[in-house]
């Protein structure tokens, strides 16, 4: 970070610069105005702190001045006690803060970082906003476990081995399963994903193999199954785990032999598709279980990768919003710059549960009701997220030692209650969320009576 300061006392400035050093911020000092601008013009800083009176050029002209040239760097204005009705001028010609003389040191740092903070952001939401086909198949993420990610990503580009992504529910699986297939030798083919728990069991088998006219009743035309249209590409599926047995058999088959048989067809096909798959299930514990077979586990095991929750990743959380925000803009046409330094706290500051999908959710209910081109910690209170006032005050570890003293079956209850909340009732999203089956979530809404949920 480098800030530049700009003011007519020797002392102030040479006190600041050595309080930023402190802080290990770069900084450099300008006594006046007019030498601020040429400074300016030379070096790209982060921000500026700038005393209000000053000979030659004051604070408000350089401001407007700022503006005026389409400089974007957020502005801090330092006025003393009978200025304040002039920084509050200041403040409608495009300084983002003010503090008054004598200020204290640590606080003014503070607010700078969160103003800076806020612009890197806004900065990446447009950058982003050009390429949304990039914006949407990018793994987005900088903490050490996504680095990680990345780094087995590109040590793997070169292979056609069998990958295994695995993580709770809404973590980006298939958005590592694009960036897997983005990196491969088979990037120029297509990406076929499917959701094994989202597709009925009798269906499935003709999803994944296709079918020949006169199959079965109702089978009018010849139907391309999943693994033929992902020839050449990479087929993608998603919750393996849901998988069923007779079908985890067939599955095993095609991974040994590289062949298909459409279902009422006779001719077996080669199949030229990279195979990835994903589960927020424990595929090991299944496979003690008999719930799924050793040998096809094994099969899929080849590579494997683990998601973290987004609340073990946080520092993640600021580049997703943008991310998110960006691709929310231009569904949506808004043109929501991004986020005040509360609300990206609060952001910041949640669990999310629901993961990356949950910020997803919260985000497209905050552009809508944004009434600003930022979003604010109202609007993430307006939409109906699961954000509450508890949180606010910074409460959730009480919520959390309540929620330890109910019964295993409150517990239970409570959690299918938020879930079903979070996504409004959408019965397919809050089982994908729970890592449970639709049916399943069916079965415990009626034994807990939530139906009107």
């Amino acid at each position: 970070m480098n800030i530049l300061v700009v003011d007519d006392e020797e002392d102030i400035r040479n006190s600041l610069q050595q309080y930023l050093k402190i802080d290990e911020i770069d900084s450099d000092v300008a006594e006046n105005g007019l030498s601020a601008q040429r400074m300016i013009k030379e070096t790209p800083y982060d921000a500026i702190l700038v005393d209000l009176k000053m000979p030659g050029m004051d604070g408000q002209q350089l401001i407007e001045w700022l503006r005026h040239e389409g400089f974007r760097m957020p502005v801090i204005m330092m006025s003393a006690h009978g200025e304040i009705a002039d920084a509050v001028n200041a403040l409608k010609e495009g300084a983002q803060d003010y503090v008054v003389k004598p200020f204290d040191p640590e606080e003014l740092v503070i607010r700078l970082k969160k103003l800076v903070e806020a612009q890197n952001l806004r900065n990446m939401v447009e950058a982003k906003s050009m390429d949304e086909e990039k914006n949407q198949s990018s793994f987005i993420g900088e903490s050490p476990s996504i680095m990680k990610i990345k780094a087995l990503i590109s040590k793997i580009k070169d292979a056609s081995s069998t990958v295994l992504i695995t993580g709770e529910s809404g973590t980006g699986k298939e958005v590592v399963a694009r960036e897997i297939h983005a990196n491969s030798p088979v990037c120029e083919g297509p990406f076929v994903a499917i959701n094994i728990g989202g597709v009925p069991e009798n269906l499935l088998e003709s999803e994944l193999f296709g079918y020949e006219k006169g199959a079965f009743t109702g089978a009018m035309n010849r139907k391309t199954g999943m693994f033929e249209l992902a020839s050449g590409g990479t087929l993608f599926l998603d919750e393996i785990g849901d998988m069923p047995l007779s079908l985890q058999v067939k599955i095993l088959r095609v991974l040994q032999e590289k062949r298909i048989t459409r279902l009422g067809g006779t001719t077996a096909m080669p199949i030229n598709a990279r195979l990835i798959a994903a589960t927020n299930k424990n595929l090991e514990q299944m496979v003690r279980d008999g719930k799924f077979r050793e040998d096809l586990f094994y099969r899929l095991n080849v590579v494997r990768i683990e998601i973290p929750p987004l609340r073990d990743r946080k520092d993640d959380i600021p580049l997703l919003a943008a991310g998110i925000l960006a691709r929310l803009n231009m569904q949506v046409g808004h043109k929501v710059k991004g986020f005040t330094p509360d609300a990206l706290k609060l952001l910041c500051g949640y669990q999310f549960y629901g993961n990356v999908r949950e910020l997803e959710n919260i985000l497209e209910r905050a552009v809508i009701f944004c009434s600003g081109d930022e979003i604010t910690s109202d609007d993430l209170e307006l939409n109906g997220s699961v954000f509450t006032k508890d949180q606010k005050r910074g409460d959730a570890a009480q919520t959390v030692s309540d929620d330890n003293a109910k019964s295993l079956r409150d517990v239970e209850e409570n959690t299918i209650i938020r879930a079903l909340r979070r996504w409004e009732g959408n019965r397919t999203k809050a089982a994908q969320e729970l890592g449970i089956s639709r049916r399943t979530l069916i079965n415990k809404i009626s034994e807990y009576g939530l139906e009107e949920l």
